[in-house]
Protein backbone atom coordinates (compact mmCIF):
# COMPACT_ATOMS: atom_id res chain seq x y z
CA UNK A 1 0.00 0.00 0.00
CA UNK A 2 1.20 3.66 -0.90
CA UNK A 3 0.59 7.13 0.81
CA UNK A 4 1.45 10.46 -0.05
CA UNK A 5 2.16 12.40 3.13
CA UNK A 6 0.52 15.54 3.15
CA UNK A 7 -0.48 18.28 5.63
CA UNK A 8 -0.60 17.40 9.53
CA UNK A 9 1.01 13.84 8.87
CA UNK A 10 -2.14 12.72 6.81
CA UNK A 11 -2.11 10.56 4.31
CA UNK A 12 -3.59 10.16 0.49
CA UNK A 13 -3.79 6.80 -1.11
CA UNK A 14 -2.61 5.96 -4.19
CA UNK A 15 -2.08 3.04 -6.58
CA UNK A 16 0.68 3.28 -9.54
CA UNK A 17 0.98 0.33 -12.15
CA UNK A 18 2.80 -0.18 -15.09
CA UNK A 19 5.72 1.52 -16.63
CA UNK A 20 6.17 3.82 -19.13
CA UNK A 21 7.10 7.32 -20.70
CA UNK A 22 3.57 8.63 -20.53
CA UNK A 23 1.38 8.13 -17.46
CA UNK A 24 -2.37 8.43 -17.31
CA UNK A 25 -3.46 9.99 -13.54
CA UNK A 26 -7.24 8.46 -12.94
CA UNK A 27 -8.99 11.08 -10.70
CA UNK A 28 -12.49 9.63 -9.60
CA UNK A 29 -15.67 11.23 -8.94
CA UNK A 30 -17.53 12.63 -5.46
CA UNK A 31 -17.33 10.12 -2.51
CA UNK A 32 -15.91 7.74 -4.44
CA UNK A 33 -12.58 6.26 -4.53
CA UNK A 34 -10.14 4.50 -7.37
CA UNK A 35 -11.44 1.35 -7.44
CA UNK A 36 -14.30 2.47 -9.75
CA UNK A 37 -11.50 2.93 -12.45
CA UNK A 38 -10.95 -1.14 -11.91
CA UNK A 39 -12.58 -1.87 -15.29
CA UNK A 40 -10.70 0.45 -16.64
CA UNK A 41 -7.05 -0.39 -15.10
CA UNK A 42 -6.27 -3.85 -17.28
CA UNK A 43 -7.45 -2.58 -20.43
CA UNK A 44 -5.05 0.40 -19.99
CA UNK A 45 -2.13 -1.75 -18.76
CA UNK A 46 -2.60 -3.87 -21.69
CA UNK A 47 -3.02 -0.99 -23.84
CA UNK A 48 1.07 -0.03 -22.31
CA UNK A 49 0.19 2.85 -20.25
CA UNK A 50 1.42 3.76 -16.65
CA UNK A 51 -1.42 3.86 -14.65
CA UNK A 52 -1.33 6.23 -11.36
CA UNK A 53 -4.86 6.50 -9.41
CA UNK A 54 -5.79 7.92 -5.95
CA UNK A 55 -8.13 8.48 -3.65
CA UNK A 56 -9.63 11.75 -2.92
CA UNK A 57 -9.11 13.61 0.87
CA UNK A 58 -11.80 11.95 2.93
CA UNK A 59 -12.60 8.83 0.83
CA UNK A 60 -11.93 5.02 0.32
CA UNK A 61 -8.13 4.55 1.75
CA UNK A 62 -7.30 8.25 1.95
CA UNK A 63 -7.42 9.55 5.81
CA UNK A 64 -10.93 10.70 6.62
CA UNK A 65 -10.31 13.31 8.58
CA UNK A 66 -8.45 15.94 6.68
CA UNK A 67 -9.13 19.80 7.79
CA UNK A 68 -9.60 20.86 4.22
CA UNK A 69 -11.55 18.54 1.21
CA UNK A 70 -11.80 21.42 -1.20
CA UNK A 71 -11.32 20.80 -4.74
CA UNK A 72 -8.17 22.96 -4.79
CA UNK A 73 -6.60 20.99 -2.19
CA UNK A 74 -7.39 17.42 -3.77
CA UNK A 75 -6.25 19.17 -6.98
CA UNK A 76 -2.86 19.90 -5.02
CA UNK A 77 -2.76 16.53 -4.21
CA UNK A 78 -2.57 14.92 -7.77
CA UNK A 79 0.13 17.70 -8.53
CA UNK A 80 2.13 16.83 -5.50
CA UNK A 81 1.77 12.70 -6.27
CA UNK A 82 3.16 13.68 -9.61
CA UNK A 83 6.14 15.21 -8.85
CA UNK A 84 6.92 13.01 -5.98
CA UNK A 85 6.41 10.35 -8.45
CA UNK A 86 9.37 12.28 -10.84
CA UNK A 87 6.25 11.99 -13.85
CA UNK A 88 7.53 13.91 -16.27
CA UNK A 89 4.83 13.29 -18.96
CA UNK A 90 0.90 13.12 -17.21
CA UNK A 91 -2.50 12.69 -19.30
CA UNK A 92 -5.07 13.79 -16.46
CA UNK A 93 -8.67 11.64 -16.52
CA UNK A 94 -11.02 13.20 -14.25
CA UNK A 95 -14.31 11.83 -14.01
CA UNK A 96 -17.62 13.79 -12.54
CA UNK A 97 -16.69 16.17 -9.66
CA UNK A 98 -13.00 14.38 -10.42
CA UNK A 99 -12.89 16.33 -14.04
CA UNK A 100 -13.04 20.00 -11.75
CA UNK A 101 -10.12 18.76 -10.05
CA UNK A 102 -8.29 17.30 -13.02
CA UNK A 103 -9.10 20.72 -14.57
CA UNK A 104 -7.20 22.90 -11.14
CA UNK A 105 -4.25 20.03 -11.20
CA UNK A 106 -3.61 20.70 -14.89
CA UNK A 107 -3.07 24.47 -14.73
CA UNK A 108 -0.84 23.67 -11.58
CA UNK A 109 1.02 21.00 -13.76
CA UNK A 110 1.23 23.25 -16.82
CA UNK A 111 3.60 21.20 -19.65
CA UNK A 112 3.88 18.38 -17.51
CA UNK A 113 0.69 17.66 -18.15
CA UNK A 114 0.04 16.92 -22.15
CA UNK A 115 -3.21 16.44 -22.65
CA UNK A 116 -6.33 16.76 -20.45
CA UNK A 117 -9.41 14.12 -20.23
CA UNK A 118 -13.01 15.20 -18.61
CA UNK A 119 -15.35 12.30 -18.36
CA UNK A 120 -18.63 12.95 -17.49
CA UNK A 121 -16.92 16.02 -15.58
CA UNK A 122 -18.47 18.57 -13.62
CA UNK A 123 -16.80 21.48 -14.83
CA UNK A 124 -16.55 24.18 -16.02
CA UNK A 125 -19.61 24.81 -13.89
CA UNK A 126 -21.83 22.36 -12.18
CA UNK A 127 -24.63 24.71 -11.58
CA UNK A 128 -25.92 27.70 -13.68
CA UNK A 129 -24.87 31.18 -13.35
CA UNK A 130 -25.89 34.24 -15.41
CA UNK A 131 -24.42 33.73 -18.36
CA UNK A 132 -24.43 29.80 -18.44
CA UNK A 133 -27.57 28.15 -18.69
CA UNK A 134 -26.09 24.80 -18.10
CA UNK A 135 -26.67 22.82 -14.78
CA UNK A 136 -28.43 22.20 -12.16
CA UNK A 137 -29.62 25.13 -9.32
CA UNK A 138 -28.19 26.42 -6.03
CA UNK A 139 -31.75 25.05 -4.89
CA UNK A 140 -31.30 21.32 -6.05
CA UNK A 141 -27.64 21.61 -4.76
CA UNK A 142 -28.59 22.90 -1.43
CA UNK A 143 -31.78 20.37 -1.61
CA UNK A 144 -28.87 17.28 -2.08
CA UNK A 145 -26.70 18.07 0.76
CA UNK A 146 -29.55 18.46 3.16
CA UNK A 147 -31.07 14.92 2.03
CA UNK A 148 -27.33 13.19 2.85
CA UNK A 149 -27.30 14.97 5.64
CA UNK A 150 -30.48 13.45 6.73
CA UNK A 151 -30.26 10.33 5.46
CA UNK A 152 -27.11 9.79 4.23
CA UNK A 153 -27.24 5.64 3.40
CA UNK A 154 -30.50 5.72 2.08
CA UNK A 155 -29.81 9.05 -0.18
CA UNK A 156 -26.35 7.06 -1.59
CA UNK A 157 -28.27 3.89 -2.13
CA UNK A 158 -30.70 5.86 -4.90
CA UNK A 159 -27.37 7.46 -6.10
CA UNK A 160 -25.48 4.52 -6.82
CA UNK A 161 -28.68 3.05 -8.69
CA UNK A 162 -29.53 6.47 -10.39
CA UNK A 163 -25.00 6.74 -11.79
CA UNK A 164 -25.91 4.57 -14.76
CA UNK A 165 -28.78 4.94 -17.74
CA UNK A 166 -28.45 1.57 -18.83
CA UNK A 167 -28.93 -1.28 -17.16
CA UNK A 168 -26.18 -2.52 -14.73
CA UNK A 169 -26.71 -5.56 -12.39
CA UNK A 170 -27.24 -5.48 -9.10
CA UNK A 171 -23.88 -6.62 -7.53
CA UNK A 172 -22.51 -3.25 -9.73
CA UNK A 173 -25.17 -0.90 -8.01
CA UNK A 174 -24.56 -2.65 -4.23
CA UNK A 175 -20.96 -2.51 -5.33
CA UNK A 176 -20.71 1.63 -6.17
CA UNK A 177 -23.26 1.85 -2.43
CA UNK A 178 -20.57 0.28 -0.64
CA UNK A 179 -17.41 2.33 -1.96
CA UNK A 180 -19.80 5.49 -1.05
CA UNK A 181 -20.48 4.57 2.32
CA UNK A 182 -17.23 4.18 3.02
CA UNK A 183 -16.12 7.91 2.53
CA UNK A 184 -16.42 10.07 5.81
CA UNK A 185 -19.85 12.20 6.07
CA UNK A 186 -17.30 15.18 5.60
CA UNK A 187 -16.79 14.67 1.97
CA UNK A 188 -20.10 16.44 1.63
CA UNK A 189 -17.75 19.80 2.02
CA UNK A 190 -16.23 18.95 -1.30
CA UNK A 191 -19.48 18.35 -2.97
CA UNK A 192 -20.77 22.09 -1.53
CA UNK A 193 -17.73 23.10 -3.46
CA UNK A 194 -19.28 22.44 -6.22
CA UNK A 195 -21.78 25.61 -5.93
CA UNK A 196 -19.53 28.65 -6.54
CA UNK A 197 -17.25 26.61 -9.19
CA UNK A 198 -17.12 28.69 -12.30
CA UNK A 199 -13.79 27.42 -14.16
CA UNK A 200 -14.47 28.93 -17.55
CA UNK A 201 -10.91 30.92 -17.45
CA UNK A 202 -8.97 28.44 -16.33
CA UNK A 203 -10.49 26.17 -18.84
CA UNK A 204 -9.19 28.83 -21.91
CA UNK A 205 -5.95 29.31 -20.35
CA UNK A 206 -5.23 25.68 -20.80
CA UNK A 207 -2.62 24.52 -23.26
CA UNK A 208 -3.20 20.78 -23.56
CA UNK A 209 -5.98 19.46 -25.84
CA UNK A 210 -9.04 18.12 -23.81
CA UNK A 211 -11.09 15.01 -24.80
CA UNK A 212 -14.12 15.33 -23.13
CA UNK A 213 -16.70 11.99 -23.00
CA UNK A 214 -20.31 13.06 -22.40
CA UNK A 215 -22.91 10.65 -21.43
CA UNK A 216 -26.17 11.53 -23.36
CA UNK A 217 -29.05 10.57 -20.64
CA UNK A 218 -26.68 11.88 -17.62
CA UNK A 219 -28.93 12.43 -14.87
CA UNK A 220 -25.30 13.34 -12.36
CA UNK A 221 -23.88 16.06 -14.55
CA UNK A 222 -25.83 17.65 -17.04
CA UNK A 223 -24.82 16.50 -20.35
CA UNK A 224 -24.88 19.95 -21.64
CA UNK A 225 -22.05 21.14 -19.51
CA UNK A 226 -19.95 18.63 -21.09
CA UNK A 227 -20.50 19.74 -24.22
CA UNK A 228 -20.10 23.17 -23.56
CA UNK A 229 -16.12 22.58 -22.86
CA UNK A 230 -15.69 22.83 -25.93
CA UNK A 231 -17.20 26.45 -25.58
CA UNK A 232 -14.43 27.64 -23.59
CA UNK A 233 -10.93 25.34 -25.02
CA UNK A 234 -10.80 25.00 -28.81
CA UNK A 235 -8.79 22.06 -28.35
CA UNK A 236 -11.48 19.86 -27.24
CA UNK A 237 -12.57 16.41 -28.85
CA UNK A 238 -16.35 15.37 -27.63
CA UNK A 239 -17.16 12.04 -27.51
CA UNK A 240 -21.22 11.65 -26.80
CA UNK A 241 -22.44 8.17 -25.81
CA UNK A 242 -25.95 8.70 -26.71
CA UNK A 243 -27.44 5.97 -24.15
CA UNK A 244 -25.47 5.99 -21.22
CA UNK A 245 -25.78 7.82 -17.73
CA UNK A 246 -23.07 8.91 -15.60
CA UNK A 247 -20.36 6.20 -16.10
CA UNK A 248 -19.68 5.44 -19.54
CA UNK A 249 -16.62 3.45 -18.54
CA UNK A 250 -19.39 0.83 -17.05
CA UNK A 251 -21.85 1.46 -19.40
CA UNK A 252 -20.33 1.31 -22.96
CA UNK A 253 -16.79 -0.12 -21.76
CA UNK A 254 -15.59 -0.86 -25.16
CA UNK A 255 -16.05 2.66 -27.03
CA UNK A 256 -15.73 4.37 -24.24
CA UNK A 257 -11.78 2.72 -24.04
CA UNK A 258 -11.92 2.66 -27.47
CA UNK A 259 -11.68 6.37 -28.13
CA UNK A 260 -9.33 6.83 -24.60
CA UNK A 261 -6.58 4.93 -25.85
CA UNK A 262 -6.74 6.38 -29.09
CA UNK A 263 -6.53 9.75 -27.88
CA UNK A 264 -3.64 8.67 -25.20
CA UNK A 265 -1.75 7.51 -28.14
CA UNK A 266 -1.52 10.42 -30.02
CA UNK A 267 0.28 12.08 -27.00
CA UNK A 268 2.17 9.79 -25.91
Amino acid sequence: MAYLERDNGRRVYYEDNGSGELAIVLIHGWGMSLRLWDYSLPTLLDAGFRVVALDHRGCGQSDKDFSDMSITAIADDVATLVHSLGLQKVVLNGWSLGGAVAVEAAAFLGSTCTALVLTCGATPAYLQKPDFPHGGTDEALAGTLEAIAADRANFLRALSEGVCATEVSEPVVQWMWQVFMDASPMAAQTLAQLGPLDQRETLAGLGMPILSFVGGKDEVVDPAVCRSVADYHSNTRTVEFEAAGHAPFLEEPAGYHTALIEFLHEHR
